[in-house]
């Protein structure tokens, strides 16, 4: 059996704190605190399962309930789900009643702000994460370590609660159903579940917002926006409310995040991302790395958006083109973190793995590949298109543009 005495001495911490009355909770709790609880060691990085997960769901609940947002899960506020582990990583996950040993249960977290409107639009956040490194962990140390997933995904459901804050506040405009899953660092199993079993009916949702990882907001401002192909309007609404960041745009309703299994349901949308860094899924991704005044600005930006489009009805859906389909399959890889906002000439580099190819040929953070090999990189599926021809063992000479210089390496692979 689970055992209770964690769950337990963090859930009457919440209430301890949550004694004042709803008006004072609600102006009393910020983004960084939110943040500070969620990514705790305590917590032992919120695996989906665990107690730590379970902890973080009891106060995402109570954070619900202070708000005035009704319950929508199927007991109170939470919707569990039990599922047996895949084995392949490409067959379909099997949900299943708990099973004892050979399940799982995770549990997504569900509040609704009812205006009585036609419509619903969801926003949503997962907050499960890889407790002491989980499969997706790149850390490759001797010991295990916790996983506090501060930005991935502590940041995400903060600027959620901020929102569900900003929303209630406003009183008017469509409903709201505000969700944190678990299960995405598994697969998106929560958000999975839900469109499998909605507790709403989804042909009343008029499109879905995705904070996944937006707690790292870098000096130039640059916020990624995917799914903006998904209904005609997204595009100039994301365009049209921007006057704080450079916008990298995406079309695509698909991606390695909980926005996909609504985009799978024939539902817009959008999903907000402030880009990669060498802390992803390792036990550096921590609170003091934030930029807390950065999520802030993401959470009135998405506001501003919803706001503009409560006056537009029900948003048409429209399918787009599956990027994840083109991406080729690798042999080997380079040992670096690309920085997937990077909009200019070739592919920037934004963190280097220990002992792998790129930091043995003294390659840096921040020098931007250009070629490798006979072949140039202008962008990043050139880069990878290029990457995927190469096997084990193989060398080749990579250039790339440090400043104003271009620099010559020998990689092997």
């Amino acid at each position: 059996m689970r055992s209770n005495h964690l769950i337990i001495v963090l859930f009457l911490t919440v209430l301890t704190a949550c004694k004042t009355n709803s008006e004072e909770k609600i102006k009393a709790v910020t983004i960084k605190e939110d943040v500070a609880f969620l990514a705790d060691d305590k917590l032992e990085g919120r695996q989906t399962g665990t107690d730590g997960e379970v902890a973080a769901a009891a106060y995402i609940a109570q954070r619900f309930e202070d708000l005035g947002l009704t319950a929508k899960g199927t007991k109170g506020y939470l919707q569990a789900f039990s599922f047996k582990p895949k084995t392949d990583p490409h067959q379909e996950v099997n949900y299943t009643v708990i099973d004892g040993d050979s399940s799982i249960t995770g549990t997504n977290v569900i509040g609704f702000l009812d205006n009585k409107a036609e419509h619903t639009i969801i926003i949503g956040a997962h907050y499960d994460h890889l407790g002491y490194g989980a499969e997706g962990s790149l850390f490759r140390g001797d010991t295990k370590e916790i996983h506090n997933g501060a930005d991935d995904n502590a940041s995400g459901v903060a600027v959620l609660l901020n929102l569900a804050q900003k929303l209630k506040s406003a009183n008017k405009g469509n409903n709201y159903l505000f969700m944190a899953f678990s299960g995405e660092e598994m697969g998106l199993l929560g958000s999975n579940y839900f469109n499998k079993k909605p507790t709403i009916e989804l042909s009343k949702a008029n499109y879905m917002l995705n904070m996944d990882m937006v707690g790292r907001l870098k000096q130039d401002s640059t916020l990624a926006v995917y799914g903006v192909g998904t209904s005609p309007i997204l595009k100039q609404v994301v365009k049209a409310n921007n006057s704080k960041f450079k916008i990298i745009q995406n079309e695509s309703g698909v991606g390695p995040s909980d926005h996909t299994s609504f985009y799978n349901s024939d539902i817009p949308v959008l999903h907000f991302f402030t880009g990669q860094h060498e802390d992803y899924h390792k036990p550096g991704d921590d609170t003091q790395k934030l930029n807390y005044e950065g999520m802030e600005t993401i959470s009135s930006y998405i506001f501003e958006i919803i706001s503009d489009l409560d006056n537009n009805g029900k948003l048409p859906f429209r399918k787009t083109k599956n990027e994840s389909e083109e991406v080729p399959r690798f042999k080997v890889g380079l040992g670096v973190i690309p920085d997937y906002l990077f909009d200019g000439k070739g592919m920037r580099i934004d963190g280097i793995s220990e002992d792998k190819p790129a930091q043995k040929a003294k390659l840096q953070k921040g020098d931007i590949v250009i070629k490798m090999g006979d072949s140039l990189v202008t962008d990043m599926m050139s880069y990878m298109r290029v990457l995927s021809t190469f096997d084990t063992g193989d060398t080749t000479k990579v250039i790339v543009k440090r400043g104003d210089d271009e620099v010559e390496a020998d990689i092997e692979f």
